[in-house]
């Protein structure tokens, strides 16, 4: 394993993780590629080119961005403790997600993002940073690369990411970078092709731990840790 992560995912039954994945054109549950629908004024290559890099990760709301395990710690050892996190926190409600414009991205976010959302990512960040081995050179030159406010330096410094805490916004990503005129086509045809899937509040009742087999291998879902209540009703 090189690298983990813990996501935010949708369950591999669901109806938005198989037009998610389909979309992207591959299911990281499975670890397979995937036809893509056609979408109204979208073509294949099209498709290909805005997804290639989000399909490499699966279809996720990053929680703890990927990290390399740290000396002395191990892939057991990371399975007990995200065991024991969950067991103590409750699932969080997000009500509606909707396709939106994110800097240069596409993406699902909640529509009022809860304060429940914030107080599990913070936690999950805190809690699993003993395990992350500090970022190498190569890669906090690549994060700096896109131009850091101070806050989200001190960030990368502590944490290995500049989007944590303050800077966090969850979102599932449909796309790469695009121009204007790529965004402006790919949301509403996005809206459209996940509206079925996007009619009922979403919830995060799940951590899920991926991971990256070799660099630069796409991430595979692979582990579910239920979060302990099941108080929240549908």
């Amino acid at each position: 394993m090189y690298r983990c992560a813990i996501y935010a995912a949708a369950d591999p039954a669901s109806m938005l993780h198989h037009l998610a994945s389909a979309w992207l054109g591959r299911d990281a549950a499975r670890g397979i590629g995937l036809p893509r629908p056609v979408l109204d004024g979208i073509d294949e290559s099209s498709a290909a080119a805005w997804t290639a890099e989000p399909a490499r990760y699966g279809f996720h709301g990053t929680l703890k961005p990927p990290f390399r395990l740290a000396d002395g710690a191990s892939a057991v050892a990371l399975d007990e403790a995200l065991r024991r996190f969950v067991s103590t926190r409750d699932p969080v409600l997000l009500g509606h997600l909707e396709v939106a414009e994110l800097s240069q991205f596409v993406a699902l976010r909640p529509v009022e993002p809860p304060p429940a959302l914030r107080l599990l990512v913070d936690d999950v960040v805190r809690a699993f940073d003993p395990f992350r081995r500090p970022s190498e050179a190569a890669e906090l030159k690549r994060r700096r690369a896109a131009g850091l406010t101070p806050r989200q330096e001190a960030n990368l410094v502590q944490w290995g990411y500049p989007y944590v805490m303050d800077d966090f916004r969850l979102h599932f990503t449909l796309t790469g970078r695009l121009d204007d005129g790529a965004r402006a086509r790919a949301v509403p045809a996005l809206k459209d092709y996940l509206a079925p899937a996007l009619a009922r509040p979403a919830k995060i009742d799940s951590l899920w731990l991926f991971v990256e087999l070799a660099r630069g291998a796409p991430f595979r879902q692979v582990a579910r840790y239920p979060l302990a209540s099941s108080r929240l009703s549908d």
